[in-house]
């Protein structure tokens, strides 16, 4: 078994097989694994190569299924889970994993949205529950999706009933202060890079419910804590890693499957591939000369429009800890908490992001863009340089590849720090070095086809359906030949639903169904009755 890809979707397939028995190797392009999970060493100091924020993640069996605590992945949890601040500088507000401190909080910055936000929860929480349900499940199991379905009726008719509809048409039912919604779209549709006022945004209006099942937390030592638990964990049930080693095609004989050539020339044979990375450029770099029960899929996937990627990220050195403008106010609401712990989500105004969204299409940033903004250094002091500094990060949207000037001396980073502190207190924010991460450089470093990150765009009821099989139940009419990674179900993000329902997926077919979930489970057993 070959797993091409070694981000953490790559990785937890290619872990889940080797400890089912499965002979497997994982390769990875990059000189080392993790992908946009990665933490990396430079300027003297470790950076997450995005958020470091992880929530879905533990909403998964994945941790224990693997036993990744017994190789080194712990979880730090700051006391609030996020900031919610705004360009226009409106009374900001905070978000608490435990719903009653939550609303306890919102009735002290925001009293008008508490009855709405109660209402919210009432609908919204059986939607999260069942989407999460159906992400722990494996969609070739129809059955047990089917009782998860019967279970909460009121959920799936909801599920349904959103997913067709826009985010914003959803939010608008709860909320009549856009100040309570931007949030939701800025870690929602704007990373997926859609309009919340598209039709098929709606699904989104679950991310705050889903925020409260289910803790943010962080990797003790960054965000590729994970990666590096799950590759030891892979590598202890006899997996191997081969980094430094390019995919150019793949290898396809008599309508199967035999193995993949590399950028160097050589081949490496198998019988089963597991392509964890972008589909379309499987489909459309990966194969010549498609066999003629994959045709039409692979003409499918290369009539597709190209998507450019949008986001970038700025990496800074502190020299001492920023404060925040909002720091007195929020400071009455949570005494005592430390505000640069949790993520700060900057939000523009809806008619902000429209124009966003707009300047995009034309090679521009807004002037006040989408920020994602923490000190991860706060929280995890494992990831302090030295003593007296900290690490900043700052995801920027929208940021498009296509930058109208080009990226290659921009001064756009510059200016987002500069936008950056105007909304810390006058001259707390010290830089002493700092780096960008735009488009084209995930593109160059990470193998990001014009810098996009791909993302499962369908609802989960289309996995429960089979749509897009290659997508849903990560079989391709290529015998052989599966998918997995941020492209397929459940999506982007670090999720790892789609490593797992994808390794579920082979080993059913080398072996039969239910085989690599009764190994998993008699592992968990032992080490519980240890």
């Amino acid at each position: 078994m070959i797993v091409v890809g070694g981000g953490h979707n790559g990785l937890i397939c290619a872990a889940y097989l080797a400890r089912a028995g499965v002979d497997t190797l994982l390769i990875e392009a990059r000189s080392e694994v993790g992908g946009c999970a990665s933490t990396v060493t430079d300027l003297d100091a470790r950076f997450n190569i995005c958020n470091c924020d992880h929530t879905m993640v533990r909403a998964m069996p994945v941790a224990d299924e693997l036993d990744l605590a017994a190789y080194g992945l712990e979880y730090l949890e700051p006391e609030i889970s996020a900031v919610h601040q705004f360009h226009d500088g409106s009374a900001p507000w905070l978000f608490f994993h435990d719903t009653e401190r939550h609303l306890d909080a919102l009735a002290r910055t925001h009293p008008h949205s508490v009855e709405g936000y109660r209402r919210y929860l009432a609908d919204a929480t059986p939607v999260a529950e069942l989407v999460l349900a159906m992400a722990r499940t494996p969609p070739s199991a129809p059955r047990m999706l089917g009782s998860i379905l019967a279970k909460r009726a009121s959920g799936a008719a909801r599920l349904l009933d959103w997913s067709k509809r826009s985010h914003a048409e959803i939010m608008a039912r709860y909320f009549d202060d856009w100040h309570m919604v931007m949030p939701g779209v800025s870690t929602g549709p704007t990373v997926w890079g859609a309009p919340h006022t598209a039709p098929g945004t709606g699904m989104a209006a679950a991310l705050y419910a889903t925020r409260h099942l289910v803790k943010t937390g962080r990797p003790r030592g960054g965000s590729g804590a994970l990666t590096d638990a799950v590759r030891a964990s892979f590598e202890a049930a006899g997996g191997q890693v081969r980094c430094a080693s390019r995919v150019e095609r793949l290898l396809v004989r008599d309508g199967a499957v035999a193995g993949v050539r590399l950028e160097d020339g050589s081949e490496l044979r198998g019988r089963s591939v597991v392509a964890a990375c972008d589909p379309q450029r499987v489909f459309v770099d990966w194969i010549d000369d498609p066999p003629a029960v994959a045709r039409r899929l692979v003409e499918r996937w290369r009539e597709r429009p190209v998507l450019d990627g949008y986001e970038s990220k700025v990496d800074g050195v502190l020299a001492g800890l920023p404060r925040w403008r909002a720091t007195e106010a929020l400071s009455t609401v949570a005494p005592g908490a430390d505000l640069l712990a949790p993520t700060t989500v900057v939000s523009p105004s809806p008619a902000q992001i429209a124009d966003a969204h707009e300047l995009r299409s034309r090679g521009r940033v807004a002037p006040l863009p989408t920020f994602l903004v923490n000190v991860p250094s706060v929280l995890d002091p494992d990831m302090q340089p030295t003593a007296d500094q900290h690490v900043l990060s700052l995801e920027v949207l929208f940021t498009p590849y296509a930058l109208s000037e080009g990226w290659h001396g921009s001064s756009e980073p510059q200016r987002w720090l500069e936008v950056l502190d105007g909304l810390m207190e006058p001259g707390s924010l010290q830089l002493d070095r700092w780096r960008s991460m735009t488009p084209d450089r995930y593109e160059a470093e990470f193998s990001m086809h014009r810098g996009h990150t791909p993302s499962y765009a369908g609802p989960p009821l289309s996995a429960f359906f089979g749509r897009q099989r290659e997508a849903t139940r990560y079989r391709t009419p290529i015998s052989g030949l599966y998918l997995s990674g941020a492209g397929t179900f459940p999506g982007a993000g670090v999720f790892g639903a789609a490593g797992r329902n994808a390794a579920n997926a082979v080993d059913s077919d080398l072996h039969g169904a239910g085989r690599l979930s009764a190994s998993v489970r008699r592992s968990v057993a032992r080490r519980r009755s240890v």
